[in-house]
């Protein structure tokens, strides 16, 4: 009751979060998410009703819960609305963690990805996808509209070769492992949620 600033946010969020052994919760029935709202707060209560998350655009953040939506229903997307979930909350939650972010976004689209670049590949990674496109970009096609001289697949790589390549902590090496920024990470997870959905949605598909 007297704790104040940060400290209330943080006694907020755990009390949110908070679930005894017979599954009894704390999760918000919708009347802290109002008073957020009319205080104008830069927080609010998340999509679960679990924890405080930085607020950001409506429209943006519906759109990435749209995509989590989509990938949870699609069985060939294995764990992607899993990691896209875990990743936003990492880049936004009261306390973001930028690594874990950077590194659930991958993996959400390592897995939504897998059934269509390399189906057979047990071990996938987006480092191998990203060679098989090089290799083999004739097996695949995309929604978008592309000129006789386009070439279709290249926005995809692009994205996908942006996202594995902007990952700083992915290997150690001799010289320090140098963490992902926050903004980075936030990057990052909106590219990932775009690649997530072109990939559920049937956008990027391998040709018959």
């Amino acid at each position: 009751m007297a704790a104040g600033g940060w400290e209330l946010l943080d006694v907020v969020d755990a009390v949110l979060g908070y679930e005894d052994e017979e599954g009894w919760d704390c999760r918000d029935d919708g009347t802290l998410a109002r008073l957020l709202d009319i205080a104008g707060s830069a927080y609010r209560v998340d999509e679960d009703g679990d924890g405080l998350e930085q607020r950001i655009p409506p429209a943006v953040r519906d759109a990435v819960s749209r995509t989590v939506a989509d990938a949870e229903a699609e069985p060939g997307a294995g764990s992607a609305a899993e990691h896209l979930s875990t990743a936003w909350q990492a880049a936004y939650g009261l306390h973001p963690d930028p690594v874990r972010a950077y590194s659930e976004a991958i993996k959400a689209v390592e897995c939504a990805a897998h059934s269509v670049i390399q189906p057979n590949h047990d071990r996938a990674t987006l480092g191998t996808m990203l060679g098989e496109i090089g290799n083999a970009r004739a097996k695949f096609t995309t929604a978008l509209s592309t000129p006789p001289s386009g070439d279709p697949i290249a926005p995809m790589e692009a994205m996908m070769r942006a996202l594995w390549d902007g990952q700083t902590t992915r290997h150690g090496k001799k010289t320090p492992t140098v963490s992902e920024t926050l903004e980075a990470a936030r990057a990052g997870v909106h590219l990932a949620a775009t690649l997530v959905q072109w990939f559920t949605s049937g956008a990027v598909a391998r040709k018959p």
